[in-house]
């Protein structure tokens, strides 16, 4: 396990708690914790999620949401109530902290606002939850459709796994007019 943050040992503590295993997420809370892992994890890593947008999405769909996903994920280390604790990139351990900030993505995406605002309060102050739970709900459009290109990416490449999926077969992806519409 390795935890990163530039906090006090007792705010690294509750925030970077393993709480789960990153393997056991379903795919879009997974990948709104490796977004975030490689978010904060310096200039490289972000260069990997910019291209994993681009090669999911596109050059101008991609670019838009590498940016979404930046803008989410800096207002919370901005507005913050301490700073976010997240485990290394290859980690498989989910902790506390990447885990609130999983479910605050899946309720947005499942339009549970008052969840979704509930959950951001954890993470960022109460007066900044509703911006930050809107903001997850737009991150939650871009990552829902990564997490989707993937799946027919795989289902393409091994269709005898399609059953094992979490994404049902008959979901089609999002269309990329509305998402790029969205995301504005």
């Amino acid at each position: 396990m390795t935890l990163t943050a530039s906090s006090t040992a007792p705010a690294a503590s509750r925030g970077g708690a393993t709480v789960g295993l990153l393997s056991d997420l379903p795919p879009l809370e997974a990948a709104a914790v490796r977004a975030m892992r490689h978010w904060f994890a310096g200039t490289e890593a972000r260069m990997s999620l910019r291209a994993d947008c681009v090669a999911a999405l596109g050059p101008t769909l991609g670019r838009q949401a590498y940016e979404t996903l930046g803008r989410f994920l800096n207002f919370c280390a901005a507005e913050g109530r301490r700073p976010l604790v997240r485990h290394g990139l290859s980690c498989n351990c989910l902790g506390a902290d990447e885990n609130c900030l999983a479910n605050l993505v899946a309720a947005a995406n499942d339009a549970a606002f008052d969840d979704a605002q509930m959950l951001a309060s954890l993470v960022v102050s109460p007066c900044q939850a509703p911006r930050a739970a809107t903001m997850a709900a737009k991150a939650a459009l871009v990552l829902d459709q990564m997490a989707r290109d993937q799946n027919s990416q795989d289902a393409a490449a091994a269709p005898h796994t399609t059953a094992d999926t979490k994404q049902p077969a008959n979901s089609p992806a999002f269309p990329r007019q509305i998402l790029s519409a969205r995301l504005h």
